[in-house]
This record gives C-alpha cells, sequence and structure tokens, in this order.
C-alpha cells in the first residue's frame, strides 16, 4: 500500500512526545489525589497479579502480570495498580502519532497523538486500570506493523505484527477482531493485501504468542471461553434468549459519543459514507474500526453491551477521523480539542473530591467510593464476635474483602457455588467448611445461609457503592450449607 504522496513525516516525534509527557506526567500526579477506591474489577484484578498464571477465570493473563510489576516496583496501594493507566495510553499515542505520520504527514501524526491522549475512553482509562487500557499499546503496534508491512513485506515486520497481536490477545481476547477485519479488508481493498506469505508469518507469529493462554484454556476447562460466552449468552441459545433490545442498541449507540468524544464519532462515520472515494490506506482504517462497533452493535440489540466493548474499533477510528477533519472540517477539529480536552481536566478532579461530590443529594462518583468502609464494618463485626472466617456470596464484596483486608489476619471465602463457578472467588477460593463457626456476608434479601445460622445485623449504607445493595451478616457454624 504505497504511501509516496504522503507529505512530509519529520520532525513531529520530539515536541509531541514532549506535550504527551507532560499530559501524562499531570496525570500520574492526579492519581495521588485520587479519593476513589479500587472498583470491583480493579481489585480482582491486583487479586489475579498476586498468583501469577497463564490465564484467568474471566480475562487473559496480562493485566495480572502489568499490576504485579508495577506493584513490585512500587505497593500495592491503588496509585501503583492504577500507575500503568496513563503511562500504557502515553506509548499508544506516540505508536498512533508514528502509524500517522507514515500515512499522513507529521502534522496528522502530532495532531492523532494529541487527540488519541485526550479522548474520553482514555482519560477515563488514565484513571481506573482495565484490560482495554493494557491491551492498547500492543494492538496500535500491531496496527502500525500492519501498516508498514503492506509498503514492505518484510519477514521480520510480519513476525513482529504477530507478535504485537499476540500481546494484544493476552491483553484482552478484542485484540481478535483485528484478524477478522483485517480478512474483510483483504478481501474488499487490494491495498490491504500483505501477501499470503505475510499473512502466514503474522498468523503464526500471533498464535504462537497466544499459546500460552490457549493452552491454559484448555488445562482448564475452557474457563475464560466459558465467561466470554456468558458475556453473550445469546450465543449458547439463539431461540430462547435472543430478542430485539432496541433500548439497549440505542443506549450503546449513544455511548459511544462520550467514548470517543462526539465530533470525532460523527467524523468516523462521516469519512466512511465517502467509501467511493477514500484511499485505500483509509478503507482499511475504517475496515478497522466500524465493522467492531457494527458486531458489538449487534451484541447490543441481541442482548446487551457495555459501552467499552467497541474500544478497540478507536484506534485506527482515531486514525481516520484526524485524517477527515484535518482536509474537510478543521474548526470542527479545534471544536474536538475542546470538548474532549476539557473533560480531560473534569474527570480527574472529580475524582479528588469523590467522597462529596455530589448531584441531586447523590455521590456523583457513588460506585467508587464506600468500598473500604464496608470492608471495615465488616471485619470490626467479625472481630467483635471473635470470628476469623468470613464468607461471602456478592462478588462485589470479595473483591473488596480480598484487597482492603489484604494485611488482616482473618481468612477471607466465597460461597461453594452449585454448578459452574460464577466469578473468579468461587472458582479459587470456595469455602469447604471449619471447623469454627463462621461469618456470613449475603445480601439483605437473600434468604439466611443456613438454618442454624443466627442474624447479626445489617449494613446499610446511606451513600457510597452499597447504598442500593446492603449486606446482612450472619453467625453460622463451620458446616453451614451453601444455599
Amino acid at each position: 500500500m504505497p504511501n509516496a504522496a504522503a507529505p512530509k513525516a519529520d520532525g513531529w516525534f520530539r515536541p509531541t512526545l514532549a506535550v504527551v509527557l507532560a499530559i501524562t506526567t499531570a496525570r500520574v500526579i492526579g492519581l495521588a489525589f485520587n479519593r476513589t477506591d479500587l472498583f470491583v474489577d480493579e481489585a480482582q484484578y491486583w487479586l489475579w497479579g498476586q498468583d501469577l498464571a497463564l490465564g484467568y477465570y474471566s480475562k487473559p493473563p496480562m493485566i495480572g502480570w502489568v499490576i504485579r510489576a508495577f506493584t513490585e516496583i512500587g505497593s500495592d496501594a491503588p496509585f501503583w495498580i492504577r500507575l500503568p493507566g496513563p503511562l500504557f495510553h502515553a506509548a499508544t499515542a506516540m505508536i498512533l502519532g508514528l502509524a500517522a505520520a507514515r500515512l499522513f504527514g507529521r502534522r496528522a501524526a502530532t495532531l492523532t497523538a494529541l487527540a488519541y491522549v485526550t479522548l474520553p475512553m482514555v482519560a477515563v482509562g488514565s484513571l481506573l486500570i482495565s484490560t482495554d487500557t493494557v491491551m492498547f499499546p500492543f494492538l496500535a503496534a500491531a496496527l502500525a506493523l500492519y501498516l508498514a508491512l503492506l509498503d514492505r513485506r518484510s519477514p521480520v515486520l510480519a513476525l513482529f505484527c504477530g507478535v504485537a497481536l499476540g500481546l494484544a490477545f493476552l491483553s484482552k481476547y478484542a485484540a481478535v477482531y483485528y484478524l477478522l477485519c483485517a480478512g474483510l479488508a483483504a478481501l474488499t481493498v487490494p491495498g490491504a493485501r500483505p501477501g499470503w506469505r505475510a499473512a502466514a508469518l503474522t498468523g503464526a507469529a500471533f498464535l504462537v504468542t497466544a499459546s500460552p493462554n490457549l493452552i491454559w484454556n484448555l488445562a482448564n476447562g475452557l474457563t475464560t471461553v466459558q465467561h466470554t460466552l456468558d458475556n453473550a449468552d445469546w450465543v449458547r441459545d439463539p431461540a430462547a434468549r435472543a430478542g430485539l433490545n432496541l433500548a439497549g442498541l440505542g443506549a450503546f449507540a449513544a455511548a459511544q459519543f462520550a467514548v470517543f468524544g462526539p465530533v470525532l464519532f460523527v467524523a468516523l462515520l462521516a469519512a466512511a459514507t465517502g467509501w467511493r472515494g477514500l484511499q485505500a490506506r483509509v478503507k482499511l482504517l475504517v475496515l478497522l474500526s466500524l465493522p467492531i462497533i457494527a458486531i458489538v452493535c449487534l451484541q447490543a440489540l441481541l442482548a446487551n453491551a457495555y459501552a467499552n466493548w467497541a474500544a478497540a474499533a478507536y484506534l485506527a477510528g482515531t486514525l481516520v477521523a484526524l485524517s477527515w477533519l484535518l482536509r474537510r472540517h478543521r474548526a470542527w477539529l479545534i471544536a474536538s480539542f475542546a470538548i474532549n480536552g476539557t473533560l480531560c481536566v473534569i474527570f480527574p478532579l472529580a475524582t479528588t473530591v469523590a467522597d462529596r461530590l455530589q448531584v441531586n443529594d447523590r455521590l456523583l462518583l457513588e460506585r467508587y467510593v464506600g468500598r473500604t468502609e464496608m470492608t471495615e464494618a465488616i471485619l470490626i463485626r467479625a472481630r467483635a464476635e471473635g470470628l476469623t472466617t468470613i464468607v461471602a456470596d456478592d462478588r462485589d464484596v470479595l473483591a473488596d474483602l480480598f484487597y482492603s483486608a489484604r494485611r488482616a489476619p482473618e481468612h477471607i471465602y466465597a460461597l461453594a457455588p452449585k454448578g459452574r463457578a460464577p466469578h473468579h472467588y468461587a472458582q479459587r477460593f470456595a469455602f469447604t467448611g471449619s471447623d469454627t463457626d463462621i461469618l456470613v456476608v449475603t445480601r439483605s434479601s437473600a434468604d439466611a445461609p443456613c438454618a442454624d445460622a443466627i442474624e447479626l445485623t445489617a449494613i446499610a449504607p446511606a451513600s457510597g457503592a452499597y447504598r442500593a445493595h446492603p449486606q446482612t451478616l450472619y453467625r453460622a457454624p463451620g458446616n453451614c450449607q451453601t444455599r
């Protein structure tokens, strides 16, 4: 896919890197003042990092490895657990800048890097650690290497592209979208065909890199695959479980304006409408973005989908939107930076007052505060009763207990499941019985865990993550059976 007509691409890297590093430094400083508790997923990822493996219940292993590396450097405080976020996004921005420089020239390179690092999803991803964040630099590297491979069919480039995509897969299975999209592009865009040898080398390198997790899944009953199917549960039984969830589709589609930024999302869609007039390299980028959004829209229509499930689309999507706005609507490009830049300031500031920022007498960031307080209340009651074993049935409570009580002497377990484990805690820390009484924590709406259980108290916070999910504490014999 030659690009001889592209503008000059030199001289952009250092000044762009300086700006990206300045934004990243501000984000790292902001993390030190972040007053939110670790969210349930973040606490679970931290726990995974305490037991390094080639796979985990619901995700591939990279995020556990990354968090473990950073906590070994620093500590297991929330700052260090979340620190990879802004750093990985900075790396992704510069990699996308390299790809843009090759395709569209130095001005597009700088603006692409700055547009990415100021995306709303990146602003949030710099405050909370997630699998998307860990995947992005590897996926961006795979994209940049693939674009280079189309210009120069080098075996080395093909191998590195496959390795980068494999590392992205070890971070989040959404990386597979790029294989599907690249295949679609090869079928429809002549300039997007790397040749059979290069494609085979890339595929082989991908499989070798991804193989540790594939082997782990085979050895563990396809645990992660089963969880992925749970998220798209209509696949198991389309006739019974699939339906037309128009409200869900509308909510997901509307959320993409917030995830990517309203101007950039419109620009991405607008660029695709002029398909016939697009250059081959832009067509490829469109096919590496919009099909992902379409697939997740289908999932939202048939069942449900979270706003970030199409996040992989917005790496190539950033390149498309920026190149289109630069050519056609530079005033809207300025507006995009103004809108997204404002959100990048508001989001971290909000976390510094998360425990008192209210809207209509409710904490705006309610899901991210009050978790440590729930753990403390449970531990206080356990010690008052002289109980050293705590058993819970709620994944959120378990996540908070395992993290917030990590230095406490109490032993934490999940109620043993009947059938397939519904989460990591039930899979790895299922309660099997005790010679002494235990403290059982369960949702207040649930029945007593067993006939001999004695209700002690209910914990019903007036605000925070458990405001709508009060928990009831029971003293129960060690042979208390699960419901």
